[in-house]
């Protein structure tokens, strides 16, 4: 095996899912650090997103592009809608308590769960995608003349999964962006620091907090659409996507998005690497050693705050 192509190839792979895991960990990091909730429900929304642009794609008489952008809007605004009504009934009227609100959301996952088996089924099903040209792609190699790059038959990219890696950047940038530019930003650093004198300023905590859980379901759900092209949508897709979530959130520190984004890169690509030239079990278990290891040295995470 050419080790120069199939690095190629594993760091694109890797690319892709540290561009998913970044939006997806950054919902649920947002959640935590505004809400300080463990929302176990949130690879659900994960899951909802991508069977959403399959009934999006599925009910579109159009072609594949108009459908894809009509689901990049509807999937994230109606998984956003559901999760801030989840939050008022749910998880507003156990005073967002840290312990039942863990049981909440594992009896909401198990709720989306099963409504998306009986409305979606049990089978997984493709999406296609928008557009998924080609392109070759180069590598570093030797020859007789010295180091060049070379474009060897058969070695390409798809179109698609390069606009993956640039519509997550963008809109994490744009997330940033809103969190320290914007009044709802504002209030949702303000309720994070100290939700009491939030209150006492006059901040509407409870629709600070119906926005960030609709927001990190939010970006959950976008996650879903962009991925669903790449892989298939299926009920219980929700599971692998929370656990490496988590793993992201614990390594870049909790409520940190600059910690997030970088722990989503270094899982991503050890991930994408170690799958293809080891196996995809390897690559779990160095996750979780990863895991093991930020907890002993630096439980606060890479980017967490140390508790005064």
């Amino acid at each position: 095996m050419e080790f120069g192509p199939h690095l190629m190839l594993a760091l694109i792979e890797g690319a892709v899912l540290s561009a998913v895991l970044a939006l997806m960990a950054a919902g649920l990091s947002l959640v935590f650090g505004v809400m300080r909730v463990v929302n176990v429900a949130h690879g659900e929304f994960y899951m909802l997103g991508a069977v959403i642009a399959w009934f999006v794609a599925a009910g579109t008489g159009g072609g594949p592009a108009p459908a894809f952008v009509a689901a990049l809007v509807i999937a994230p605004l109606a998984v956003g809608t559901l999760a801030a009504l989840a939050d008022g009934l749910i998880l507003k009227r156990i005073a967002y308590d840290p312990e039942r609100t863990i049981v909440a959301t594992i009896g909401l996952l198990y709720i989306l769960q099963q409504a998306t088996l009986m409305t979606f089924g049990p089978e997984a099903r493709p999406v296609a995608p928008p557009f998924n040209m080609r392109i070759a792609l180069p590598w570093l190699a030797r020859g007789d003349e010295g180091w060049g790059l070379v474009w060897p038959w058969g070695l390409s990219v798809t179109t698609y999964k390069l606009f993956v890696i640039a519509a997550a950047a963008v809109v994490l940038v744009l997330v940033r962006r809103g969190l320290t530019h914007t009044r709802a930003g504002l209030l949702m650093r303000a309720t994070q620091i100290d939700r009491e004198t939030a209150q006492a300023f006059g901040i509407p905590v409870g629709r600070v907090y119906a926005l960030t859980f609709g927001l990190g379901a939010g970006l959950a759900a976008l996650a879903g659409v962009l991925i669903v092209p790449v892989q298939q949508a299926h009920y219980l897709m929700g599971g692998d996507a929370l656990l490496l979530s988590i793993i992201v959130v614990i390594i870049g520190g909790l409520g940190s998005l600059a910690g997030t984004i970088a722990a989503a890169v270094l899982i991503g690509m050890s991930e994408g690497i170690i799958s293809v030239f080891f196996s995809p079990t390897l690559a779990k278990i160095v996750a979780t050693l990863l895991v093991a290891f930020v907890l002993v040295f630096r439980p606060q995470g890479l980017f967490g705050q140390r508790p005064r």
